[in-house]
């Protein structure tokens, strides 16, 4: 069988067509119970904040708000207490343009986008499927053991070096479910100011991922491939439209 990640926008009739026979799956905050649990804005609790020795988080959103910097406002600790899975964005809108994330809560200098992804928000995001998202990470198995497995998700960019599109959480999961999870500096190193500017919006179609080496869209594919295919790089870090309004995620 296969893992898919679909774009959640698509209209149900669109998916069952499109995927037909497998499972389909929402990974997002407006997923269902237990697969909301996936979603960066899930209130897991007792999340360690990279970086920062002795902190903890309630969730992996709330990190990357958190130790965002912009012209007008440093780092916001309340982000990280934040249950609720609302109010945890924080706007270029409302405190100017976004310089980088700090290095830790108490660092001294200042990350690029390409950077931040990989020291802050993979640490934190693998950290909950080590540790909070087991059960549901053997379930997942199971039921692509039954049929093709389709991730719902806001975004489906799976390029990690792609600054121009919004990317995928349901990726970085599919990652961990194939064994392909993104090494340390597999990013291309680029400067700060120069990620900056290239962080963009988009909108991305699909991809598949299981046992070959190659990514398809699903304007590309009608259905469900019958030969796997595996996801070469992926990141969670979703930057919104352009820097000046700022990196987010929507998930």
């Amino acid at each position: 069988m296969t893992f898919v990640v679909a774009s959640r926008r698509a209209s149900a009739a669109r998916l069952r067509q499109t995927y037909a026979g497998a499972q389909l799956i929402d990974v997002t905050s407006k997923g269902e119970d237990p697969w909301v649990r996936f979603s960066p804005f899930y209130p897991h609790g007792s999340i360690p904040v990279p970086l920062s020795e002795g902190y903890e988080a309630m969730s992996v959103e709330g990190i990357w708000q958190a130790l965002k910097v912009f012209d007008h406002a440093d780092v916001d600790l309340t982000k990280m207490h934040i249950s609720s899975m609302t109010g945890l964005k924080r706007s270029a809108r409302s405190f100017g343009q976004v310089l980088g994330h700090r290095a830790g809560i108490q660092g001294k200098t200042l990350l690029d986008y390409h950077t931040a992804r990989q020291r802050i928000y993979l640490p934190a995001y693998r950290w909950v499927l080590d540790h909070r998202l087991g059960d549901l990470i053997v379930q997942l198995r199971h039921l692509d053991e039954e049929s093709s497995v389709v991730l719902l998700d806001y975004e489906t960019n799976a390029d990690i070096d792609d600054l121009t599109r919004p990317l995928s959480h349901a990726s970085l999961i599919v990652r961990y479910l194939t064994g392909t999870w993104p090494p340390p500096h597999s990013v291309k190193q680029r400067g700060e100011r120069g990620a900056l500017r290239l962080c963009a919006g988009g909108r991305g179609a699909g991809l598949y991922a299981g046992g070959g080496n190659a990514v398809h869209s699903e304007q590309d594919l009608r259905g469900v491939p019958s030969q796997k295919t595996t996801l070469r790089a992926v990141c969670p870090i979703l930057c919104r439209n352009s820097t000046r309004r700022g990196a987010s995620q929507t998930c």
